[in-house]
């Protein structure tokens, strides 16, 4: 369902120079948008953009101050909003509260900075993290605000709810073109490999390939995700901006659930690492399942996901091997 909706709009794109946003901005840019990023400082890591091999305006702000994001909001067209902050099971259940104020706080600056700037539309970038502990398998968009958000990752889980209804809250009393997405967990080249916080996926491939044995994992590796690459991450992301700008929530996943016991199983396999395995059932394994149900957006805007999860995995493995 492409289209040249892009081609010549300017688009402003909020975590530009992080792992998803990265990808986003390559797609935009291949499908002829005007991109600007916004950076906190000259040590953002914008070094992917060699490969685009074209100007993307890189502007200084930190969106933590509205004013910084009034001043770089003028003049666009369209805001994807990918700021976030987020890490692994362990650093979200320490940082709840920092989780839930950085997040929100920018979200709300970027939200009114849009508006008051008259952009044409705005890209809400919510998250699976919304739904509830024991949420339905797989899980459609009507479970977003049943119950709370899973405990290891409360404050990230509320903050997603909270950007979810301030977007459509704006939509209804401001007349904002909103567009929402609610995609799953994410993987691939570029991934955050930071062991203080990283998700499941690099922390695996890192700990595996760096040597570690035994490999101690938290839970009994039963829990289940539904892991999404990340360039199919990006190419939902633009398709529901441009095709469902309705404020109303699509889910972006794949429809597929994998236990994090066989996640390892194919790391180690892909690998080709002898190591032992062995797992801590004292530890939080976060949420237990996690299914996208994909329905919806399959039907609204013809998405599915493209990649499976043993390619995505090998290039993702390849590009660590490639850049440790």
């Amino acid at each position: 369902m492409e289209t040249n909706f892009y081609a010549g709009k300017k688009v402003l794109v909020t975590g530009g120079a992080g792992f998803i946003g990265s990808h986003v901005v390559e797609l935009l840019v291949a499908r002829g948008a005007r991109v600007t990023i916004p950076v906190r400082s000259e040590r953002s890591n914008v070094s992917f953009l060699a490969a685009v091999k074209t100007d993307v305006n890189i502007v200084y702000a930190d969106l933590l101050d509205s004013t910084a994001c009034n001043r770089v909001m003028v003049g666009q067209d369209i805001v994807m909003n990918l700021a976030a902050r987020v890490g692994g099971i362990e650093y979200n259940i320490k940082h709840p509260g920092s989780i839930f104020r950085e997040n929100l706080t920018v979200f709300m600056n970027v939200l009114e900075a849009a508006r008051q700037a008259n952009v044409e539309r705005f890209l809400v970038t919510s998250s699976a993290c919304v739904y509830a502990r024991h949420c339905a398998i797989p899980t459609p968009e009507t479970e977003g605000f049943v119950g709370t958000p899973e405990p290891t990752n409360e404050g990230y889980g509320w903050s997603k709810r909270m950007e979810e209804f301030l977007g459509d809250a704006y939509h209804r009393e401001h007349g904002m073109t909103i567009a929402i997405a609610r995609p799953y967990n994410a993987y691939g080249p570029r991934d955050n490999f930071k062991p203080e916080s990283s998700h499941v996926i690099p922390a695996l491939i890192k700990r595996v390939i760096d040597g570690e044995n035994p490999l101690v994992v938290w839970g009994d590796g039963s829990q289940s995700r539904s892991f999404l690459y990340v360039t199919d991450f990006a190419r939902g992301l633009l398709a529901v901006c441009e095709h469902y700008a309705v404020s109303d929530v699509l889910n972006i996943g794949a429809d597929e659930e994998t236990t994090i016991k066989e996640l390892i199983e194919l790391i180690v396999r892909l690998t080709g690492v002898k190591v032992d395995i062995q797992f801590d059932v004292s530890k939080p394994a976060g949420q237990p399942r996690r299914h996208c149900d994909a329905t919806k957006a399959k039907a609204t805007i013809g998405f599915e996901a493209q990649v499976s999860l043993e390619e995505g995995l090998r290039q993702t493995i390849e590009w660590y091997r490639s850049n440790k």
